[in-house]
């Protein structure tokens, strides 16, 4: 974690006062810019192999991914529209998931 921070601080100090116009930092800021970036984006644990954070590859042989299995095609289409009114789906219209027929093939609109 201190040698992390030390690396922060000197990145810091050679990119951010030129760029922006902001001054120069210690390694004790360094230190809690690290640690809250850490708290914001991300676990102190490390996580290495676990995909991206929770939620992430939450579907590999998970509650979800039973339950999705077990689903009807119009109970899965049903599932995703509810998610879309709360906001949930692919953005600029790219979202043609519940389009596709179980074989595999599109359907026509």
């Amino acid at each position: 974690m201190a040698a992390l921070s030390g690396v922060i601080m000197v990145l810091w100090n050679l990119l951010i006062p030129e760029i922006f116009g902001l001054t120069s930092i210690n390694f004790w800021q360094a230190l809690g810019l690290f640690a809250l970036a850490r708290l914001l984006f991300g676990r102190f644990g490390g996580g290495r192999g676990k995909g991206c954070g929770p939620g992430f590859g939450a579907m590999k042989g998970g509650a979800m991914s039973e339950k999705w299995a077990s689903m009807t095609a119009e109970q899965r289409k049903e599932f995703i529209c509810k998610r879309r009114k709360f906001g949930f789906g692919y953005p600029f219209g790219a979202d043609h998931f519940d389009t596709t027929q179980d074989d595999g093939t599109r359907k026509e609109d």
